[in-house]
C-alpha cells in the first residue's frame, strides 16, 4: 500500500523523486512467511525438545503451540482485512489499540527480536562449520564472531540493491531449503525404531513433570514460529490486500506440519538422552546416527542455505518495521528515508548495527545459540500480545452508530485464545528473559523522545509516564540481577 493511501508523506528516495513500493504476489508473500519461519530453529528442534521432554510432552507442546499460533495467524488475517489502512501489522495494531508509546515499544521490540534472531543464524552457521573447523567452536569464538560480522555486512550490501531483487532471491532459497528438511523426515521414517520411540514416550528422569516438560519447550516453539506475521509486516508491498491473510495461513499450515514431523520422528532414531547431548544443529547428528556421515553433511548444507534465506527475509522485515514507524512519526525521521530501489537504507544500517552488537555479546554467553534464541522469543511476546489484544478489543467494542460489535463471535473466540496463549508464553519465558527484555526496551525510549521533539510535541502523557517508569524499573532490576548473579547470559 502506498504512502498516499496510508496518509503519510511519500518516501523520498536517494535520487529525489517519490518511490514506488514493489508489489508482491500471493506466492511471493507466502514464501516470505515460509522463508522467515524456516530458518535456524527447525534444525535445532531435536535437541531443544529432547532436553526438555519426551514424546508425550512434545505432542502436547506442539498441540498448544500449533493451536495458539494458528489463532495468531487468524488474528493477523482478520486484522489485515478489517484494518487495511494499517501497514507493518504487529507495530501498527499495537499503536491503534493501545496508544503511541506502547505502539513504539511494539515496533522496537519486534525489530530488536528480529536483530537478535538474525544473530542465531550466524552462530548456527559457524557451529555447523565448526564440526570440521574447530577454531569456530560452537559459533562463539573470536574467529566465528569476525566471520559472522563479514556475513552481516555482506547481506546489508545485497539488500541495499533492492527489495524486489531480495524477495525474488528469498523465494528461490525457500524452495531449496525445504527439500533437505522433507528428505530428513522421509529417511527418519524409513529408519524409525518403534522400541526407541516407546522408550522416549514418557520422557527421561531429568525431564520433570509433564507440565514442566511442556512449559520448557514453549520458547523454542515461539522461536520456530516467528515469521508467521511476515506477510502482515510487509503488507504495503502486497498486490492485493486479501493476499496478506491468505499468505499468513498458508505459510503457517505448511511449516507447522514440517516442524512437528521433524521433532516427533527424531524420537524414533535415538534415546532422548543422546539427542539432548548432540551438537547443534542436532538434526544433522540425528540423521548421522541413522545413515552415517553423509546424512550429517546433507543436513549441514541444507542448514546453511536455509539460514541464509531466513536471514535475508528477517533483515527485510526488521527494516520495514522501522521504516513504517518513522513514516507514522513514531520513530525519528531519518529512519523513514528510502533509496531509489525502495530500500530503507538507514533502517537497514540500524538493523545491521544492532545485530553486530548482539553478535559480540554472544561471545560472553555460556550458550550463545540458546541465549539468542530464547531472547528473540521473549522480545517478540509483547508485540504479539498487543496485536492479539487489539483484535480482542475490536471484537468486543460496540460501534457507536449501530450499537453492534465490530467482530463476529468466531473472531472474538480466536482473539481470546490468541491473547491467552501469548500471555501464557510470557509466563513460560520466566523472569530472566523478561528482565533482559526490559534492559533492551527501556533505552529505546530515546528514539521515541527524538521523534516527539522533531514534531514539537509534549514528550509523555501521564499514562505514558507510568509505562516509562515501569520499563526503567524493570531495566534497573535486570541490570542489578545480572551484576549480582541472580541471572546470567
Amino acid at each position: 500500500m502506498s504512502s498516499a493511501e496510508t496518509g503519510s508523506a511519500p518516501a523520498e528516495p536517494a535520487g529525489g523523486g517519490p518511490s514506488t513500493a514493489a508489489k508482491l504476489s500471493l506466492l511471493t508473500l507466502t514464501m516470505m512467511v515460509v522463508g522467515s519461519m524456516v530458518g535456524a530453529g527447525v534444525f535445532s528442534l531435536p535437541r531443544r525438545f529432547a532436553q526438555e521432554t519426551g514424546v508425550a510432552g512434545a505432542l502436547i507442546a506442539w498441540g498448544i503451540a500449533g493451536t495458539g499460533m494458528l489463532m495468531l495467524a487468524f488474528v493477523f488475517q482478520t486484522l489485515a482485512v478489517r484494518k487495511p489502512d494499517l501497514d507493518a501489522g504487529v507495530y501498527a495494531y499495537a499503536k491503534a489499540g493501545f496508544g503511541e508509546y506502547l505502539g513504539f515499544f511494539s515496533a522496537f521490540g519486534y525489530w530488536a527480536s528480529a536483530c537478535v534472531g538474525n544473530v542465531t543464524y550466524w552462530v548456527l552457521i559457524m557451529s555447523t562449520i565448526g564440526a570440521i573447523a574447530p577454531a569456530l567452536g560452537d559459533g562463539d569464538t573470536v574467529l566465528a564472531v569476525v566471520l559472522s560480522s563479514f556475513g552481516l555486512w555482506g547481506f546489508f550490501f545485497l539488500i541495499r540493491r533492492g527489495v524486489k531483487e531480495a524477495a525474488a532471491i528469498n523465494r528461490i532459497v525457500t524452495i531449496a531449503k525445504i527439500v533437505p528438511i522433507l528428505v530428513f523426515v522421509l529417511i527418519a521414517l524409513f529408519y524409525f525404531k518403534a522400541s526407541v520411540f516407546a522408550d522416549n514416550f514418557a520422557g527421561a528422569d531429568y525431564a520433570g513433570s509433564l507440565f514442566q516438560q511442556v512449559k520448557g519447550t514453549m520458547l523454542a516453539t515461539v522461536f520456530v514460529f516467528l515469521g508467521v506475521e511476515g506477510a502482515s509486516v510487509y503488507s504495503r508491498h502486497a498486490k492485493r490486500r486479501e493476499d496478506v491473510g491468505r499468505a499468513t495461513v498458508l505459510g503457517f499450515l505448511s511449516v507447522f506440519s514440517v516442524f512437528a514431523s521433524v521433532t516427533i520422528v527424531s524420537y524414533g532414531l535415538l534415546p532422548m538422552g543422546e539427542i539432548a547431548e548432540l551438537r547443534q544443529p542436532s538434526m544433522a547428528g540425528v540423521l548421522e546416527a541413522a545413515v552415517g556421515t553423509w546424512g550429517k553433511v546433507f543436513v549441514s548444507v541444507g542448514l546453511i542455505v536455509s539460514v541464509l534465506g531466513a536471514y535475508l527475509a528477517w533483515s527485510l522485515m526488521a527494516a520495514e518495521v522501522l521504516f513504517v514507524a518513522a513514516k507514522d512519526q513514531d520513530m525519528p525521521r531519518f529512519l523513514g528515508r528510502v533509496s531509489a530501489a525502495d530500500v530503507p537504507v538507514p533502517a537497514m544500517v540500524m538493523t545491521t548495527v544492532l545485530s553486530q552488537v548482539v553478535l559480540v555479546v554472544t561471545y560472553f554467553s555460556d550458550d550463545a545459540f540458546n541465549f539468542a534464541l530464547d531472547l528473540t522469543s521473549a522480545l517478540t511476546l509483547i508485540p504479539f500480545l498487543l496485536a492479539a489484544g487489539y483484535a480482542l478489543k475490536i471484537s468486543v467494542v460496540r460501534d457507536p452508530l449501530t450499537g453492534r460489535r465490530e467482530g463476529r463471535g468466531t473472531e472474538l473466540l480466536v482473539a481470546s485464545l490468541a491473547t491467552v496463549y501469548t500471555a501464557f508464553l510470557l509466563y513460560a519465558a520466566g523472569l530472566k528473559f523478561v528482565l533482559v527484555s526490559f534492559i533492551i526496551y527501556a533505552p529505546a525510549t530515546v528514539l521515541f523522545v527524538m521523534a516527539r521533539r522533531e514534531q514539537g510535541r509534549k514528550l509523555f502523557s501521564p499514562a505514558e509516564l507510568v509505562i516509562l517508569a515501569v520499563s526503567i524499573a524493570g531495566a534497573v532490576l535486570g541490570v542489578i540481577a545480572l551484576a549480582v548473579g541472580w541471572i546470567s547470559l
